[in-house]
């Protein structure tokens, strides 16, 4: 599934859809340059959930906590781990609590990663300074996350 937003408004109504749909055990990968938008996505996944907290970039916590809402959130950037080493963060532990994880910068350990998320590729469609167009490039893998695309397909991001 692929689509375009305009502007970060956008972009936080596809993550506000995308908040709305998910369930327990739901592992988002997102990837894309700095300032794509990863976190601003997360902020609408956030907000659909009900977390009031302001959600900020992890990248220097490696993983940020959000456990007031319809489902814990556990918003993680792998952007500073180092060769790909996963040993420090339990990923089934965050799962166990039911919760939703978001992680940023994926690429750099998908092969240590469950064979079940959905991968979302943010790319800009310019190389202009206050570039705000954005291409949205979706990829299940598992039951439960092509089901997951199959009901964004019915939303206006269909694309």
């Amino acid at each position: 599934m692929q689509f375009v937003t305009q502007d970060e408004s956008q972009t936080m109504a596809f993550g506000k859809q995308l908040g709305k749909l998910v369930t327990p055990k739901t592992l988002i990968l997102l990837d894309g340059d700095l300032g794509a938008g990863k976190t601003t996505l997360t902020k609408g996944i956030a907000s659909a959930l009900g977390i009031k907290r302001p959600i900020k970039s992890p990248t220097f916590t490696i993983v940020r906590e959000y456990l007031k809402g319809r489902l814990p959130l556990f918003h993680m950037d792998m952007y500073r781990l180092e060769d790909g080493d996963m040993s420090s963060i339990d990923l089934p532990a965050y799962f166990d609590q039911g919760s939703v994880i978001v992680m940023e910068w994926s690429v750099n350990i998908l092969d240590q990663l469950p064979d079940d998320y959905l991968r979302i590729k943010i790319e800009r469609l310019d190389n202009e300074i206050d570039s705000t167009k954005r291409q949205f490039t979706l990829e299940a893998v598992g039951d439960k996350n092509n089901q997951l695309i199959e009901e964004l397909k019915k939303t206006s991001f269909a694309g």
